[in-house]
């Protein structure tokens, strides 16, 4: 990924998106042996939909999943062309939005069906969402089995069966093979439906690619792997500009409510970044920033719009230059261990006040 030598200083942070990457990351695992679609709810988590769809389209992606209805209209404006899918199912009285933007719901419930065939007709194609497990949204498996066969299922249009894995980042869990199982026999029960059962861990499991794959986390650089090195290509960059440097004598505190005394004479760097950015105020105290490549931990906590790190080691720090908050050795995994989250939740909050830059 381009690496940024300066941030326009209209903004705090620059936030660089590689579009190759993210169209790199789609081969890559389309390459594993079906079709491949692209999860990009939440605004392409966090990267925008507008650039990153076509980018997806460009490399060979048809066909596209996000949440919510009005994620699937403004994805359609980038994607004319596409099969998306609505994957929070059909809100009560949404029908003809669907039908007027050409989207597909993904129904999980005999009322969303129901609504469904009188607004379609049978004409436009929608998904079955089968729980095998997460007990969140679809049919109950017993419930999905009695079903099958029913003329409805012709009268809704169905075209894909699908469900979601509850655990697939931790191969070991037993809850995998019990949901490849329930999904095989829901499978065989519908023999003339594509199937999508695999998430970008998924990918990686045995007996879950089936038809259609359905990576979101990967395409972004999120490790679909967890303990092992990361088969993904790094998306994301996160930069922001040292405000202002400053000497402090052992014993100043420093921050809100004083979180964080200098045991000794130290060099402070505060950033124009905070958790109005999206940086999350959970990493206060526990995640660092690269300055130069040097390591520089954040102290007390993390402000609405500034952070502080202690750059005494960090002979690269001056007001202009800039610190690296995601990017290098703090991929986006690492950077939501440190904030005691995960990884989809960096990538999903990051702020509208970056400037972003978008590259290959």
């Amino acid at each position: 990924m381009t690496k940024s030598q300066t941030i326009d200083g209209a903004h705090g942070a620059r936030l660089t998106i590689d579009l190759g990457a993210i169209a790199a990351n789609w081969r890559s695992l389309a390459a594993r042996g079906a079709d491949c679609a692209a999860v990009v709810k939440a605004d392409a988590y966090g990267c925008g939909v507008a650039r990153v769809g076509p980018a997806l389209w460009a490399a060979g992606c048809r066909t596209f999943f996000v949440a919510h209805l009005s994620e699937a209209i403004a994805a359609r404006a980038a994607l004319p062309e596409a099969a998306l899918y609505v994957l929070n199912g059909l809100p009560p009285g949404a029908g003809a939005t669907f039908a007027a933007h050409g989207l597909r719901p993904v129904l999980g419930s005999r009322e969303e069906m129901t609504e469904w065939v009188a607004v379609s007709g049978g004409r436009l194609p929608a998904a079955l969402h089968v729980d095998t497990g997460m007990n969140r949204l679809g049919l109950p498996v017993p419930e999905a089995l009695a079903l099958a066969g029913d003329p409805c299922i012709a009268a809704c249009g169905i075209d894909l069966l699908m469900s979601h894995f509850v655990s697939a980042e931790k191969p070991a869990d037993p809850v995998n093979a019990r949901q490849i199982a329930d999904f095989a026999r829901v499978r065989a029960a519908y023999p003339g439906l594509l199937a999508s059962l695999a998430n970008s861990s998924g990918v990686f499991l045995d007996g879950a690619r089936y038809d259609l794959l359905r990576p979101g986390y990967a395409l972004f650089g999120g490790n679909p792997t967890p303990g092992s090195a990361n088969p993904m290509r790094p998306v994301v960059r996160l930069e922001a500009l040292i405000a202002q440097v400053r000497d402090v004598e052992a014993g100043t505190s420093v921050g809100y409510n004083g979180r964080w005394t200098a045991p000794a004479p130290s060099r402070l760097a505060t950033l124009s970044l905070g958790y109005a950015d999206g940086f999350p105020r959970a990493i206060s105290g526990r995640g660092q920033a690269l300055v130069g490549g040097v390591p520089c931990p954040i102290l007390g906590l993390v402000s609405m719009d500034l952070i502080i790190l202690d750059v005494t080691a960090a002979p690269a720090a001056r007001r202009g230059a800039t610190a690296v908050l995601i990017g290098d050795s703090l991929d986006i995994d690492t950077v939501g261990r440190a904030a005691g989250t995960i990884g989809y939740e960096i990538l999903t909050g990051l702020g509208s006040r970056y400037v972003r830059t978008y590259v290959g």
